[in-house]
């Protein structure tokens, strides 16, 4: 449900219910708090837990990026600087 959710994916008929419910008892549609917070809570329950999952993405190596050549930049420096002018100009 939310990204600090301990719950596992939804089906697709399960988002389905979801939204339904969300979209008719949110507290700012007019519904009711306590009744979404109970709801919210019954949908969560049906859900089956799963652990999180193991992320790889953060144990990656780090790369140091070396910056580029000085003529580089500056070739870049005055591309950037052309296409802001063009883009300034009022036909």
């Amino acid at each position: 449900m939310s990204a600090d959710d301990p719950t596992g994916p939804m089906s697709p008929e399960q988002r389905a219910a979801y939204r339904a419910f969300v979209r008719d008892h949110h507290p700012d549609r007019g519904g009711d708090p306590e009744l979404f917070v109970a709801g919210l809570a019954r949908l969560r329950a049906g859900r089956p837990a799963v652990p999180p999952p193991d992320d790889r993405r953060f144990d990656a190596p780090i790369e140091i990026v070396t910056p580029l050549p000085l003529p580089v930049r500056a070739v870049v420096a005055l591309i950037r600087t052309v296409r802001w002018h063009r883009r300034r100009r009022v036909d």
